[in-house]
């Protein structure tokens, strides 16, 4: 589960000088602070996500060029094979 870091004393302050009672304004900064961490847990992309999908980037940049230099050969092979019935 992520953290979330805010400062809870100063927003339950907020909320009461506003009229909220205390148990109130406590019930609202736990459930409000749980609800965006399951926000970010679902929502997020984590340093560890984009480092697994750059990973995975590289690894089929490096398989596309490959498939681009034997995609290469067979294309010059079947014109020097076309070339060889009319020359």
């Amino acid at each position: 589960m992520s953290t979330i870091t805010f400062d809870t004393l100063k927003f339950v302050k907020q909320l009461e000088a506003s009229g909220i009672p205390p148990v109130q304004a406590e019930a609202f900064i736990n459930a409000q602070r749980d609800i965006l961490s399951e926000v970010m847990d679902t929502s997020l992309a984590t340093r560890a996500d984009v480092d697994r999908i750059e990973r995975k980037l590289i690894e089929h940049d490096a398989k596309f060029d490959k498939l681009q230099w034997m995609l290469g050969i067979v294309i010059a092979l079947a014109v020097a094979n076309f070339a060889k019935q009319f020359f």
